[in-house]
């Protein structure tokens, strides 16, 4: 084409360009922003969720956490909005605010379901789970769903529970239950510790969580497997915002950002041990209170949550100020003659020596951590190296870096502490063998006493000395 006629073709277009923006004005015709744009323009991503461990709370600091809050935040961070919450504990209102234009996402642990599908669109699934009828042990276990027709039922109103049961009442006419609207899950589970109600129904996840709290609970059996868990958005035309989810997700799991996630609020919830958890209840009644001043004196003096230390002193000794180990450590903290010695404690089996002798040790540990890594992660690192050295951890986050991982993320870094036990690994590094297994194992009981301490304290089942001292007077 000769040069010469480019002008005149640009002409010619600018002048196409005008007259249809003309006439897109004078029809009245705007073309609408799409939906992922609508976000961006407004500068706040708007989810709905509900408040619960599993999905979005405000931890003891102040701040607000959660599996999906924390999935949420990131998907905001990459369109660069700020994220909005909105909590309710209904399941019904938060569907309906996404398909009222409310909020722009139901991040809420939502299983996809027939009937949610009718009302709003899902994300690619992120997650599966179990779902489980659960009763207390000592009463008669359910069989098949037509025993609970034989005792109280109760499931979360509005959930996919009550869905199910709907669905399979149409060929079991005898299949009753209540659908209660004012409690979440764990009040439900704990109605069924307490007796109060014979079953519920719970996913995997919520179950695991709570049978800590409530060692009697017991899964009869699954009512189903691999539901899965998505986003719910408002049902339109416009695919903006759930190509966008779909690349969020897809790129997240494969990049791994998405296991160390559950890793964070998940990983540390290990199979049950009964036998464990009753030994640790009991300990709580009858030891703790002779040593909790001690932790919360500590606490005070290094800045670190009493109930952590706590959970520290019972992964080492069960609270015991005699117990000593194999390899000579002592004390509620299980501290090393020269760790003692560096410390300034004199008396290793002294309570309260040992116990503001260990927090000053796992402050200085911490400290030693680098401070750009975020929390929970620098913690639970600092705790693998309070039982394992900061030297071995080093080699294991140099050794995490060197297979592709990330030295900072604790989930990353637990898959390589138990390298440090073969030679082909150990000889790699500068500080050679350790019991990488063990300290992982230190790492994750210890999250595990903490979340229950926590909760326990949280709900009045932590007494003081003085209250111990007066429950034990008025049993004689």
């Amino acid at each position: 084409m000769p040069s010469t006629l480019k002008p005149a073709i640009a002409k010619t277009l600018a002048a196409g360009t005008i007259i249809v923006i003309s006439a897109m004005l004078l029809t009245g015709y705007v073309p609408h922003p799409t939906a992922l744009n609508l976000i961006r323009q407004s500068g706040e991503l708007v989810i709905a969720t509900r408040n619960s461990p599993t999905t979005y709370y405000e931890a003891q600091d102040g701040t607000e956490t959660g599996f999906e809050y924390d999935l949420a935040k990131m998907f905001a961070d990459e369109l660069g909005v700020k994220l909005h919450v909105v909590a309710s504990d209904d399941l019904n209102s938060i569907i309906s605010m996404v398909a009222r234009k409310e909020a722009d996402i139901a991040a809420a642990g939502l299983i996809i379901t027939d009937e949610r599908s009718q009302r709003v669109r899902f994300s690619t699934p992120y997650q599966t789970l179990s779902q489980y009828i659960v009763y207390r042990s000592g009463t008669k276990a359910p069989r098949s769903i037509d025993d609970l027709s034989s005792g109280i039922t109760e499931v979360v109103g509005g959930s996919s529970h009550a869905e199910k049961l709907r669905a399979m009442a149409a060929s079991n006419p005898a299949l009753n239950w209540n659908e209660n609207f004012d409690a979440d899950i764990e009040e439900l589970l704990t109605k069924v510790s307490d007796q109060e109600i014979d079953y519920t129904i719970a996913n995997s996840i919520d179950f695991r969580l709570n049978q800590r709290y409530y060692p009697e609970l017991r899964a009869a059996f699954e009512l189903s497997r691999s539901e899965q868990i998505a986003w719910a958005i408002r049902r339109s035309g416009d695919d903006s915002l759930r190509e966008a989810l779909a690349d969020f997700f897809s790129r997240i799991k494969e990049n791994g950002q998405l296991d160390r996630l559950y890793e964070k609020h998940f990983g540390h919830i290990q199979d049950f041990d009964y036998a464990g958890t009753l030994s640790f209840n009991a300990h709580v009644e009858r030891r703790l209170p002779n040593y909790a001043k001690h932790f919360q004196v500590a606490s005070r003096k290094v800045s670190i949550d009493w109930r952590l230390l706590a959970a520290m002193g019972y992964q080492e000794s069960h609270w015991d100020p005699l117990a000593t180990s194999r390899t000579g450590v002592r004390g509620i903290m299980m501290l090393t003659r020269k760790t003692a010695e560096d410390l300034g404690v004199k008396d290793r089996v002294d309570p309260m020596s040992s116990i503001y002798g260990g927090a000053r040790y796992f402050d200085m540990i911490l400290d030693s951590i680098p401070h750009d890594i975020a929390d929970p992660d620098r913690t639970w690192l600092a705790l693998a190296a309070y039982n394992i050295g900061l030297g071995h951890l080093e080699d294991a986050r140099k050794l995490t870096q060197a297979r592709g991982g990330n030295p900072d993320a604790w989930a990353d870094v637990k898959e390589t502490l138990p390298l440090l036990m073969q030679r082909r690994w150990y000889m790699k590094t500068k500080h050679g063998y350790a019991r990488g297994r063990e300290a992982v194992h230190y790492v994750e009981n210890v999250r595990d006493y903490y979340d229950m301490l926590v909760w326990k304290s949280e709900n009045g089942r932590v007494i003081t000395a003085s209250q111990h001292v007066v429950a034990t007077l008025a049993t004689r």
